[in-house]
């Protein structure tokens, strides 16, 4: 089993937690529960919401879905790998969020970041204190110098501490669930792996979003441009995202629009000047130089949280095209110039316009 990262959505179906939304691409099929199955865990999703029961019907449904991992690893012989999950359930009154690893979820409310999880760590106190008793040890920030997560699904080579629960191992199951309750003021809600937050913080992203959302209604599309983004200010590590948005997400604004228009309109001009400052020069142009010039310039109405990173594929695009219109005019003067001859009468062998001979005419 490969090391993965799980994104999920949750719901109750008859008092059974189900998931509802996929499982992180990274996990090779038949290692998690499908879309499909149930998880038997009491919750407490009624009339009057009662968080207490919903959080223990959560943390039950982590537990027993390890013990599915593990009877699944004892009966196809492997032991490596395991995954962190972090997964969200709405409820009309409440947003319960369960973390369990260093994936993370983050509440954008009223334009600001209200909540996050906190990243579990082999280095924090109480999780490097529960390392310890188990018998293991913290060094490099990782558990016995290799794991760098202390919460995970799988990883059973941390979990064999005798007399010791799920959660009291080296590794722990058990996520740490918060109920926020909801408010008009709710934007949307993020829920991505340590490849997303490696490249950028929990602030600019939500500022990136918000951004986003106010010139594209395609939320599959913004889910990319953030992907993009984290890509090109160089994430290596797995990238998924799940992007939730409430009825008071930014909607489209015809001036933002305007704004995207005339910012990548700029952008295009940029990209032709500096294309033919180098060609100028007598250089080559090639993408990194334009990029590179592009980086140190003051650029008015980039998105924030994202700035020219997350315009690139428009940079992109602009140079591809100044590249080929240069390619095309070249093509043209070349052609131009099979149509021309040098006249060993005339002085030091000029050229002059070629013309039929009379009797063809």
């Amino acid at each position: 089993m490969r090391r993965c990262r799980t994104l999920l959505v949750f719901r109750f179906v008859r008092r059974n937690l189900e998931f509802i939304s996929p499982k992180d691409a990274n996990c090779p099929a038949g290692e998690m529960p499908s879309p499909s199955q149930n998880i038997s865990a009491e919750g407490g999703l009624g009339p009057e919401d009662d968080p207490d029961g919903v959080t223990g019907a959560l943390t039950e449904g982590f537990l027993q879905t390890d013990k599915h991992l593990l009877a699944v690893a004892r009966r196809e012989g492997w032991e490596r790998g395991g995954t962190t999950v972090v997964g969200a359930l709405l409820s009309p009154r409440n947003i319960y969020i369960a973390n369990c690893g260093d994936s993370r979820a983050v509440l954008c409310r009223s334009g600001r970041v209200r909540f996050s999880t906190e990243d579990h760590k082999p280095y924090s106190p109480l999780e490097k204190e529960r390392i310890e008793s188990a018998g293991g040890a913290v060094s490099l920030q990782r558990i016995n110098g290799s794991l760098a997560v202390s919460r995970a699904l799988g990883d059973f080579g941390y979990k064999g501490a005798e007399n010791r629960s799920p959660g009291e191992q080296m590794v722990s199951p058990e996520p740490e669930v918060r109920a926020l309750e909801r408010s008009p003021a709710d934007e949307f809600l993020v829920l991505a792996c340590d490849g997303v937050w490696d490249a950028i913080g929990n602030e600019e992203l939500c500022a990136f979003v918000r951004n986003r959302l106010l010139v594209c209604a395609d939320l599959r599309e913004v889910c990319s441009q953030v992907i993009d983004l984290c890509l090109y200010k160089g994430s290596l590590d797995n990238i998924s995202i799940i992007l939730l948005c409430f009825p008071g997400a930014p909607q489209l604004s015809s001036e933002a629009l305007h704004q995207e228009a005339e910012l990548e309109d700029l952008l295009e001009s940029k990209v032709a000047e500096i294309y033919q400052e180098l060609l100028d020069r007598g250089d080559d142009p090639d993408l990194l130089a334009v990029l590179t010039v592009l980086a140190s310039a003051a650029i008015p109405g980039l998105p924030p949280g994202g700035g020219i990173h997350s315009k690139r594929n428009c940079i992109i695009s602009a140079f591809y095209q100044q590249r080929e219109t240069h390619d095309r005019d070249r093509h043209h003067d070349h052609h131009r110039d099979r149509h021309r001859h040098r006249d060993p009468t005339l002085p030091n062998g000029s050229t002059k316009d070629w013309k039929a001979p009379e009797e063809a005419r």
